[in-house]
């Protein structure tokens, strides 16, 4: 790549897109990489601010910009151009981008991400992981800064970054569903079981059904026993267990779902609102969780940050739920604009 005077340019290949942006309308590139300027450009490209023009000349040593956003294609993507449920896009002045090709779990190795962006002459920027995308939505944006680049600099970034692909789509897996509703209030019928309905639409969101209903008391043996019978169901591929979750003496929850059997990864998380929540799995690896009232008032909770895990079929830790403490606070605005907002961008 040489650096020459506009006019001194014409016949000479054009080594890199150059764009035009008119304010408050137009922006897109003018002239494409290889194109071959002609007395009549020299005008036009100088109203574009360029009185200087790099032209290319071949050297085995570098890597022109499209060809290197081809390679952070492929350190994110892996080598199939639509592996990991997404796409890519045609490259445009220097960068390509990831869109996904399916509704699922969004996932990125944050740690290698890191390590390339540090390397410095590239970047690679992304959505927050661990997040629900819908097909289309855009994932992620690659270039390198300069122009062109070593090649053995991106050499190192392979290095770095290792044979693993950086992002991925994780398919959801839609499942059958059991809910255990519990409270004397509900069981005797002085109230109408309002909880119920608001997790059937949650679910049915994401593809899910609900095949199985239970209704207890407050009395831990009989929310054991409803919780015993799902267990039993095959058609039942996780439970949700509402009311009884505080701290009350007659909240007696948590305990039923650890009399069955269940191992429990937490009660109680740093989330607002979902700090009551309880995640747990039974011995055969089915998700059993234990949902605060939050869930039937909030619009967003802890469930909704947990339940993309669980259709993934991807096992929620302790350590995962400690690190959204960060981020685990919902603002609880007028107008509800998850998760395209801070609630659930945790470590």
């Amino acid at each position: 790549m040489k650096l020459v005077r506009t006019e001194d340019a014409v016949g000479q290949m054009l080594c890199h897109d150059i764009t035009k942006i008119v304010k408050d309308g137009y922006k897109g590139v003018c002239f494409k990489k290889g194109h071959i300027i002609t007395e009549e450009d020299v005008p036009v490209l100088k109203d574009l601010g360029k009185f200087n023009i790099y032209i290319w000349e071949n050297d085995e040593s570098m890597m022109h910009e499209n060809d290197a956003a081809e390679v952070l294609r492929e350190m994110s993507q892996g080598k199939d151009r639509n592996g990991g449920n997404m796409h890519v896009t045609d490259v445009k002045e220097g960068k390509v981008e990831l869109i996904s090709d399916i509704d699922g779990l969004f996932v990125v190795d944050m740690e290698r991400l890191r390590k390339l962006n540090m390397l410095g002459e590239m970047m690679i920027a992304t959505i927050p992981s661990d997040l629900l995308v819908r097909k289309g939505q855009k994932l992620g944006g690659m270039r390198i800064i300069p122009l062109i680049i070593k090649k053995e600099k991106l050499e190192e970034a392979k290095r770095t970054v290792g044979s693993e692909p950086l992002m991925k789509v994780l398919p959801f897996y839609p499942k059958k569903f059991g809910v255990v509703t519990t409270g004397n209030e509900v069981y005797t019928k002085r109230i109408k079981d309002t909880f119920t309905p608001t997790i059937v639409e949650k679910l049915e969101e994401l593809g899910c059904k609900m095949v199985a209903h239970e209704i207890s008391d407050d009395d831990n043996e009989h929310i054991e026993a409803c919780i015993r019978k799902m267990i039993a169901n095959p058609e039942v591929e996780m439970i949700f267990c509402t009311g009884g979750m505080s701290v009350d003496p007659d909240d007696r929850t948590p305990l039923a779902i650890k009399n069955v059997g269940a191992e429990i990864v937490t009660y109680g998380t740093p989330i607002l609102p979902g700090a009551m929540f309880l995640m747990g799995y039974l011995p055969d690896g089915r998700p059993i969780c234990g949902l605060p009232g939050c869930v039937m008032h909030a619009r967003r909770t802890a469930f909704d940050l947990v339940l993309p895990k669980i259709l993934a079929n991807i096992r929620v830790t302790r350590e995962y739920l400690a690190g959204l403490g960060y981020g685990g606070l919902c603002w609880g605005c007028k107008e509800c604009h998850y998760p395209n907002c801070t609630f659930g961008k945790g470590l």
